[in-house]
């Protein structure tokens, strides 16, 4: 079983334009020596956007709500739309909406600008809005990548049923969880990754407990979005971050390098076989029927264990490569 390092529910939200009420909780510039890049690569950062209520816009077609024009280069960006919609558009012409349930995954490379509004739909009619955005680290190989989307629709991710691992003999399924990316013993997720990865929405909502496996080369960390469980025996309430202690093998790059170096260069799905997995517990049990379902999101990678270099919203490996950046941006040589 992973051990739980941390519970962290003390970040305070803030605005990122005036449409995303978020908490920061990751953030690879951090220097707290017990929760740093090095317990969250190749996660970068995390921005969660509990739900909170927006009246209707009388302005949604000339003044949206959200952010404009802004750069990224050196990583992706993954959004997940829980409740509300986001349209987005970007300097290479592409253009959507990301409905509730959807994710876009965003590969900036090489750089790209992009902005992100509510869509008109919903500032026309105003509700509940609630997302997730994070940023997954690009290896040194990949950095320059050219920037691409993945559009994935909610119906386009797997779906898994839980079960209750409690009743061995009568099991008997307790909830869900969609397979955003990653392994799910054999079923895929929906999106393909430079490096491995496992993003899992779950749902439980019936009593009883679940076992998730993870891989134990990876860093592991687990948000509880609503409702309160027991994760391997320890109570977390709504709006808690859960770090598990890190990997058992620091050395993990080192040690799968060679299988790496062995598989298709193009071949971003065939990962190395992970030695062993750790497993997590997740506990509910509901207090009435009345009661509402237990949301939660597992992230999940292997460590690229590479040096960073970042500042706003540029990630590179070495100061010189940051700076030569800058330089690109300001003299309009940015993304080429």
């Amino acid at each position: 079983m992973r051990a739980i390092k941390h519970v962290h529910n003390d970040k305070a939200p803030y605005w990122v334009g005036d449409g995303f009420f978020v908490r920061t909780l990751i953030n690879y510039v951090d220097e707290n020596p017990d929760f740093n890049y090095s317990h969250t690569d190749p996660f970068l950062l995390f921005d969660y956007g509990e739900p909170t209520i927006f009246e209707p816009n009388p302005q949604y077609q000339t003044q949206p709500h959200g952010i404009g024009k802004h750069p990224h280069k050196g990583f992706e960006t993954v959004t997940i739309a829980y409740a509300g919609e986001i349209r987005h558009a970007d300097s290479t012409g592409g253009q959507g909406d990301i409905l509730e349930g959807d994710v876009q995954w965003m590969t900036a490379g090489r750089g790209i600008t992009h902005e992100e509004f509510h869509s008109e739909a919903f500032g026309q009619r105003g509700g509940v809005f609630s997302m997730v955005q994070m940023w997954v680290n690009l290896p040194s190989a990949h950095k320059l990548t050219d920037p691409k989307y993945q559009s994935i629709k909610r119906s386009q991710i797997p779906i898994v049923e839980l079960m209750d691992s409690s009743q061995a003999a009568n099991q008997v399924p307790i909830g869900q969880a969609a397979i955003i990316a990653g392994d799910w013993q054999g079923t895929i997720g929906a999106a393909s990754t430079f490096t491995p990865v496992n993003v899992w929405n779950i749902e439980l909502h019936t009593s009883g407990t679940a076992t998730l496996n993870v891989p134990n080369l990876h860093n592991t960390l687990l948000l509880v979005q609503e409702g309160e469980l027991l994760v391997n025996g320890t109570l977390v309430n709504a709006g808690s971050l859960i770090q598990f202690e890190s990997p058992a093998n620091q050395n993990v790059h080192d040690q799968i390098k060679h299988a790496q170096d062995n598989q298709a260069q193009n071949e971003q799905h065939a990962h190395t076989d992970i030695p062993s997995t750790d497993t997590i517990e997740l506990r509910y049990q509901t207090p009435d029927a009345s009661s509402v379902p237990i949301k939660l999101l597992l992230l999940s990678g292997e460590p690229i264990g590479e040096p960073v270099a970042g500042h706003g919203p540029f990630v590179m490996n070495t100061q010189e490569e940051l700076r030569q950046t800058f330089r690109d941006y300001q003299t309009g040589n940015f993304g080429k």
